[in-house]
């Protein structure tokens, strides 16, 4: 573009906005006393080819519109003004910045001193000045057409009583598996391949739950021990699916390759649920790099501290966004909008939720981001999960987030594991996690759906590593095993890592199963970490968040005790679909989880009484049954009534007994059929197992867990009874 016409354009929308005759540039800054829109030829162009004053500012926001631009353009920002870091100001127009509202990345950064806004190693620090250019090494945005051939695609919609939440990396998904073409592997396209997507319908899964794919930075010093920012919680920018992971090599496609593989998932019914990360970006701390938000408006986009060189930081990386700041929580919201209308996605994780509610210094779960959220006609009608802690005072909020949000349960993961290790003392608490965490949720009206439970997940160790490893191996990370939780609750059943002892294997064999069958049919949103089914390792390590290799990419050459882990996960899965039991709604409308009058759930001792007092406060309790009553169990939307069956589950944590359980009468017309058993799972004799006769005493086997159904009475019969 030799000769630019310069229209005044508008200041909103924000961002580089193509609306098929030019571009309207809009950017925001509160401070900055000069904006030029740069532009780029192409990503080897080591400077801008035109640089073009925004003379029009309008509420804050600098703007121009440029008639003879078009989708594909690479730009990016120089802005001015003072550079004084005391009273919280970093202006350096040397730096070419991001626009915040970007839709596509046209070239990644590259790490180079310039990319600082100070000089590196100046005896001042961050006070200095760098005067440096870094156009060659800059990120750049790319103007994008968003028009796309949805077709008939609509969001599944799967309620979250029903719903299955499979935590998934993109790349690590497909980077080996040999049923997805080579060229596809690890990318968007890969993980919306026919071969993926039906690995997944197979499954039972009713949604995957993406690691970031917000384009993110890699911290320059992995990069300099040869390692990368793999997990992606190091945001660069908010609206720009990562093209790393794309197959497309243009931006324009890297964003339609996106949306094709969130339709090909919806029409195979499975949502797409975003790991966002908005509590910080990856700038990073006053001695980070200057790439967008600190070189735009440092004092307007973070929240800065008293002494506002520096940054107040819930999150242990650096920085916190101002969302004091309306323009800095529009931003958020305009992003949630992007990634929901444009992008189709079904909802979304909020990585370190409570940094989120910080408006001044406490934890406010009723602070203006959620306020916003809940009153938003877009965002509110999609999944919302909050991981609700961060690294700051009072972080701590499980069970406290606002009705029309679901949580991780933290509590409901070291419960679960704490049990099935063996620790005695747990029983009552392990009954009150696998019944929904009412303890939690329903003191603010809230549902069973609002706790997301979870025995692993991205961030620790894999359910493999789980039974195999009594303590981290971190290693591989070059931080001398330091990194990473010490506390794992985990138990590696009597060998550190592979081992060749049957008996060992035998046992992690049979409590992986344990502990899959009690995440998926527990009540509440069960979710899968990714490779759990299938025994992925990842050697001991329970923080492989800088591992982009082979320790992360699941392996799909499976042995025989992997494959038939991943038939008993899937059979679980189809059991939890199967029987409504599963789907509660509400909180057994409020009565005792104990006692007489508990109709819809009964606690069983092996005896086959109801369990007594005694029998919960005993410290070495480690078995335990319960009832869930069948029939007439709900009404679906159109009014009709939902049957279901009766449903036994039997839990025995004891390593060494195994326990006579003595099973109620059937209440409906059929006996009891076995499930399944975890323990005749692993001896190799299931199929003959379920098609038996269940004897009663049922002779619970160490370690394992069992489930029983019955039909209930019919109609017909219950009214002559």
């Amino acid at each position: 573009m030799n000769h630019v016409r310069v229209w005044p354009g508008r200041p909103y929308p924000l961002g580089a906005t193509w609306d098929g005759r030019g571009v309207n540039f809009a950017l925001y800054s509160e401070s900055a006393e000069k904006v030029e829109l740069c532009l780029f030829d192409t990503a080897d162009s080591i400077k801008e080819s035109v640089r073009i004053p925004l003379r029009e500012h309008t509420d804050l926001v600098w703007h121009v519109y440029l008639p003879d631009a078009r989708p594909g353009q690479l730009y990016g920002y120089r802005v001015y003004g003072p550079y004084d870091p005391k009273n919280g100001h970093r202006f350096n127009h040397h730096k070419i910045l991001l626009d915040p509202y970007a839709k596509a990345i046209g070239r990644m950064p590259s790490w180079n001193d310039e990319m600082h806004a100070y000089i590196i190693g100046h005896k001042d620090e961050d006070l200095s000045f760098d005067e440096r250019d870094n156009a060659a090494y800059a990120p750049l945005g790319a103007v994008v057409d968003l028009a796309f051939t949805w077709g008939d695609d609509r969001a599944p919609n799967v309620p979250a009583h029903k719903s299955i939440v499979y935590e998934v990396h993109v790349k690590g998904f497909t980077k080996r598996h040999p049923d997805v073409a080579e060229e596809m592997r690890g990318t968007y396209a890969g993980l919306g391949s026919e071969a993926s997507v039906r690995y997944l319908q197979n499954l039972g899964v009713t949604a995957v739950e993406l690691l970031p794919v917000h384009v993110h930075t890699d911290d320059r010093y992995l990069l300099d021990k040869g390692r990368v920012n793999y997990w992606g919680y190091n945001t660069m920018n908010f609206f720009a699916p990562d093209p790393r992971y794309a197959w497309a090599d243009s931006p324009q496609e890297v964003v339609r390759e996106f949306k094709t593989m969130v339709r090909n998932l919806h029409d195979a019914g499975i949502e797409v649920i975003l790991d966002v990360v908005y509590n910080h970006t990856g700038e990073g701390n006053h001695l980070g790099p200057s790439f967008s938000f600190r070189g735009i408006d440092n004092a307007a986009y973070y929240r800065l501290a008293p002494d506002p060189r520096y940054y107040m930081d819930y999150t242990g990386c650096g920085n916190t966004p101002n969302l004091r700041n309306p323009r800095v929580l529009q931003l958020i919201m305009d992003s949630l909008r992007h990634w929901v209308t444009e992008m189709h996605v079904d909802g979304f994780r909020f990585d370190l939720a409570s940094t989120l509610a910080r408006e001044l210094h406490e934890v406010d779960k009723l602070g203006a981001f959620f306020d916003i959220i809940h009153q938003d006609p877009v965002i509110s009608q999609v999944k919302l999960i909050a991981e609700p802690w961060d690294l700051g005072e009072g972080g701590y909020q499980v069970g406290n987030f606002p009705i029309g949000w679901s949580e991780w349960n933290g509590l409901y993961r070291d419960c679960v594991r704490r049990f099935w290790k063996g620790d005695g003392g747990v029983a009552s608490e392990f009954a009150t996690r696998i019944s929904g965490s009412s303890d939690l949720y329903e003191w603010s009206s809230r549902r069973p759906h609002a706790s997301v439970n979870f025995v692993t997940c991205h961030d620790g160790f894999t359910l493999n590593d789980l039974v195999s490893y009594d303590h981290k191996h971190n290693e591989a990370n070059g931080e001398d095993n330091r990194d990473g939780a010490n506390d794992n609750m985990s138990w590696n059943c009597g060998a550190e890592g592979p081992t060749d002892d049957p008996h060992v294997n035998a046992l992690r064999e049979k409590k992986k199963r344990n502990f899959l069958a009690t995440l998926i049919l527990s009540q509440g949103v069960p979710m899968l970490l990714a490779g759990d089914e299938i025994a992925h390792t990842q050697k001991g390590n329970n923080n492989a968040y800088c591992q982009d290799n082979e320790i992360s990419w699941l392996d799909w050459n499976l042995t025989s005790s992997r494959e038939a882990l991943l038939n008993f996960t899937k059979k679980v899965i189809g059991i939890f679909h199967e029987q409504p039991v599963f789907h509660r709604r509400r909180f057994f409308h409020g009565k005792a989880l104990r006692g007489a009058e508990a109709k819809e759930i009964v606690w069983l001792e092996p005896s086959g009484n109801e369990m007594s007092d005694e029998a919960w406060n005993n410290p070495v309790a480690r078995c335990l049954g319960v009832h869930y009553r069948g029939g007439e169990i709900d009404v679906d939307d159109h009014g009709e009534t939902i049957h279901g069956d009766h449903v036994i589950l039997l839990f025995n944590a004891d390593h060494a007994m195994t326990i006579p359980f003595t099973l109620p009468d059937p209440p409906g017309e059929t006996p009891w059929r076995l499930l399944f058993d975890t323990a005749a799972d692993i001896a190799g004799n299931e199929e003959e197992a379920v098609a038996s006769e269940v004897a009663n005493p049922y002779q619970l086997q160490p370690c394992s867990m069992a489930a029983f159904a019955a039909a209930p009475m019919s109609v017909e019969n219950a009214s002559t009874s």
